[in-house]
């Protein structure tokens, strides 16, 4: 994803249509005084039950109906802030609200700070899940390899992934996605062909299906060769795109790609062809629709699981959909354990999973990836870019300490002339990294790496404006081996960033696909189970985080396929 489109995603809280008692008068979070008199907008419009979809209820107020959603009796039209008034007074009619953006709950770092609450080592884990080949650190967290070893893979169940689209002709999906449908009316109707502009949807995608054994090998630094791996990539993959190429839709297209989800399940409709159906869900806001309550309480009575993101503001406040009772709410965890700043928190969180740092499929060439290296120093770990910073090499130039306290450059008009054509070698530390890489540009430098004051990798952050020069993350430990060199003598390095298949994210966005596809894994290996006894059951069986018991940060725990399908009962 471009850097000025993933920068759009930092401090998600957003307006939605709040979810109150009803009202004669039309209900949204945008609010009707907000409207200028006589404007024109999109509402939704619940119809009392039993009522059916009234078309000549609209027409009679003088609207147009947009949309009808005859499963659960309501539609969306366009109407002035006079005709929604009116039509809010039909007898037919049980609420009229506003339609409100939706966005993707993905986490651009500004300074890199995914440190929150402590999870791992209260637990009694003392956890450090790392990669290993195509398995990324999420599925070892998850168990992966020892569940592909067993045969659990997910066959048989299908995942519905609500997002801004996929690069269905990506080398990880092999050609096996089984439906795809755009409801961003921009045309983008074929998933061989251009649509996830934003690359998103095809990040949580892979960290759901992404194939083994047939991956790209155009990717980060350290990255194994065939790409990665899905949690469960046998499922049947479909995809209905409803946020566009900034990662923002419409309650509208959320509910139009719900309704569509569930038109997959066999129990449906004559078109339907699947059993059992997982809604994944890496969006959200922080308040909710009547009209989207709707469609989540008709997904889940047609037997869906849905499983949605708790956002990504940091903070104890509300988040739909996954705040609704009939949806599975999901915080995001790094590699040690820990709830990350950045995840939202309260008495709905049911389960977390890894959602830091995130190593996944991005549309073929349009990521961005990075090298990097220093004589005399072993090879880095990882090497990440940073988003804003240049896409081009530099080679063979001197590796130069920045300087300041404790080598963060953070001092305000901080000089050091040895910079100039250089490399500059700076810590993460106290100011944000735009600040000591505005500092290394003003001294002349050719190129920036920072390296971490923590343990991992530094990935996922952004500059906020373009730079002329390339920026790039290492881990401490690499970081504090060149520093070490480069105070004892003359050392030379490079610095590159290009086109890459993958990219590492940040977000509840990332954590989401890692329950879609566990629960994948333990529903295909337990059949007969109902989507509410498999949601039980995920919760019974996850791994106590944090306090013990169940807390508003961890919820239940990190969710564990392995001990969901090992546990007694329907098979």
């Amino acid at each position: 994803m471009s850097a000025k489109r993933r920068v759009m995603f930092v401090g998600l809280a957003l307006a939605l249509a709040a979810c109150g008692q009803q009202s004669a008068a039309p209900t949204g979070g945008a609010g009707l005084s907000s409207l200028a008199s006589g404007g024109a907008r999109t509402y939704l419009i619940g119809f009392k039950p039993g009522q059916g979809v009234r078309a000549d209820a609209v027409q009679k107020v003088g609207g147009q109906l947009r949309r009808s959603f005859d499963r659960i009796e309501a539609a969306s039209a366009t109407l002035t802030q006079a005709q929604a008034t009116k039509l809010a007074a039909d007898p037919s009619v049980e609420y009229v609200e506003l339609t409100v953006t939706r966005r993707a709950d993905n986490y651009v770092t500004g300074d890199g700070d995914v440190i929150g609450k402590p999870g791992g080592q209260l637990g009694g884990l003392n956890v450090n899940w790392q990669p290993s080949g195509e398995f990324t650190y999420g599925d070892m967290a998850l168990g992966v390899p020892a569940l592909r070893a067993n045969g659990y893979t997910g066959s048989g169940v299908a995942v519905c992934v609500g997002d801004t689209g996929i690069d269905g002709t990506h080398p990880e999906f092999a050609g096996r996605l089984k439906g795809f449908r755009n409801f961003m009316g921009d045309g983008r109707d074929s998933a061989a062909l251009l649509n996830d502009v934003n690359h998103h949807g095809t990040h949580v995608s892979g960290t759901i299906f992404a194939q083994y054994g047939v991956g790209s090998s155009v990717g980060p630094t350290g990255m194994d060769p065939r790409g990665v791996g899905g949690v469960s990539s046998d499922v049947n993959l479909y995809l209905a795109r409803v946020l566009g190429d900034e990662g923002s839709g419409s309650s509208e297209g959320v509910v139009e790609g719900v309704n569509w989800c569930v038109s997959q399940l066999r129990s449906q409709g004559q078109n339907g062809q699947e059993e059992r159906l997982i809604i994944s869900l890496s969006l959200g806001s922080d308040e909710g629709s009547k009209t989207e309550k709707r469609a989540f309480q008709a997904a889940y009575d047609a037997g869906a699981l849905i499983v949605a993101a708790a956002g990504n503001d940091g903070v104890k406040l509300p988040h739909y959909p996954s705040d609704y009772p009939n949806v599975i709410k999901v915080g995001a965890v790094d590699n040690l354990g820990n709830l990350a700043s950045f995840s939202n928190y309260n008495s709905k969180q049911e389960l977390v999973a890894p959602g830091v740092a995130v190593l996944s499929s991005v549309p073929v060439g349009a990521g961005l990836a990075a090298r990097a290296g220093a004589t005399g120093v072993a090879a880095y770990q990882s090497v990440n870019p940073f988003e804003f910073a240049a896409k081009t090499t530099v080679t063979d130039l001197p590796v130069v300490p920045a300087g300041g306290a404790d080598n963060q450059f953070c001092e305000p008009g901080a000089v050091n002339p040895n910079l100039a054509g250089s490399i500059a070698l700076i810590a993460r530390g106290t100011c944000t990294f735009a600040a000591k890489v505005a500092n290394a540009v003003a001294n002349g430098a050719a190129a920036v790496i920072v390296y971490n004051n923590r343990a991992g990798p530094l990935s996922s952050v952004t500059l906020g404006t373009q730079q002329t020069i390339p920026v790039v993350g290492i881990t401490q430990a690499d970081g504090l081996a060149t520093l070490a060199a480069a105070q004892q003598g003359s050392v030379t390095g490079s610095v590159s960033i290009y086109a890459s298949d993958y990219e590492y994210f940040n977000g509840t966005s990332m954590a989401t696909p890692h329950v879609a596809g566990a629960a994948a894994v333990v529903w295909a290996a337990k059949p007969s189970l109902s989507n509410a006894e498999l949601r039980a059951l995920l919760s019974a069986t996850a791994t106590d985080l944090g306090p013990n018991g169940r807390d508003n940060f961890f919820g239940n725990g990190l969710v564990n396929p392995a001990a969901a399908i090992a546990a007694a009962g329907k098979r």
